[in-house]
């Protein structure tokens, strides 16, 4: 299926979760925020949350300075 990260299409299996992508993608998790659809997803529901046909995810990254 078709979905869309950090504005870039990318064709993945059905029936994954958040976490599965990441993954799948070498996708840091730490210090990352990510969002499905425009809506923050809570780091303990990632394996919860499965990704649909032409689900938007975004991956923000946090960087900290002084």
């Amino acid at each position: 299926m078709t979905i869309i990260i950090n504005g870039d299409t990318k064709e993945i299996p059905g029936g994954l979760n958040l976490e599965d992508v990441l993954d799948l993608f070498s996708l840091p998790s730490q210090r990352v925020a990510v969002e499905l659809n425009k809506n923050v997803v809570p780091r303990r529901e990632w394996n919860k949350t499965t990704v649909a046909e032409s689900d938007k995810i975004e991956v923000i990254h946090f960087v900290g300075g002084g």
